[in-house]
């Protein structure tokens, strides 16, 4: 088995592998463009994401700059995903995100992991696991999302949490480590912040 096959099913692996650091810095090099677009050039962005990552539905909008690994190649976005400043995404595999979902600044997500072992980390390796959130989430201001975890549909994430577990459907999570909350409820189909009511032309 290939270096860059061990990439994608959680083997320890030397990422300072000469394929794998050839192609990555092809990446590298499209993300730096991307990131070095102009305000106005919304159209061109867009195109450039569709290069960019494995999969991006229509209506996706990334606010530079866009960190990542990998440029998103190994990112797959659904349609209408936003990402405020700063996202940050360690795309040595595979990022899987569904429509509608957004992203506060700060976010990171990460894939890759290190052995506790120290002589594996002195030498290099490391090891991958894919990251699985659902369609119409709401990822808060600086939430760190580790490798290998699944966050259901319709969640929302309070800013500042360490997503280290699996989230279910339909729940506000908060904290360090992330628990759920609550599940999303009546009152939130009422009210929107606090006292807040949501208004009829709004729905």
């Amino acid at each position: 088995m290939t270096m860059k096959e061990k990439m994608h099913n959680c083997s320890l692996y030397l990422p300072n592998d000469e394929e794998i650091m050839k192609e990555q810095f092809v990446c590298l090099e499209k993300l730096y463009d991307y990131n070095a677009t102009r305000p106005m050039e919304q159209d061109k962005r867009a195109q450039m994401l569709k290069e960019m990552f494995a999969e991006i539905g229509e209506g996706c909008y990334i606010e530079p700059p866009l960190h990542a690994n990998w440029g998103g190649h190994h990112v797959h976005f659904g349609k209408g995903v936003y990402a405020n400043f700063n996202l940050t995404m360690v795309d040595d595999t595979h990022i899987y995100v569904g429509d509608y979902t957004l992203f506060g600044p700060n976010v990171t997500i990460a894939t890759a992991g290190h052995p506790i072992r120290p002589e594996l980390r002195q030498a290099g390796y490391q090891y991958n696991a894919p990251v699985h959130i659902g369609k119409n989430c709401w990822i808060g201001a600086g939430v760190l999302i580790m490798p290998g975890i699944t966050i259901g549909d319709n969640v929302v994430v309070g800013a500042g949490s360490v997503v280290t577990k699996d989230l279910p459907d339909n729940v506000v999570a908060v904290g360090t480590p992330c628990r759920v909350l609550r599940e999303v409820n009546a009152r939130d189909e009422e009210f929107y912040f606090k006292d807040r009511r949501i208004a009829e032309e709004e729905l």
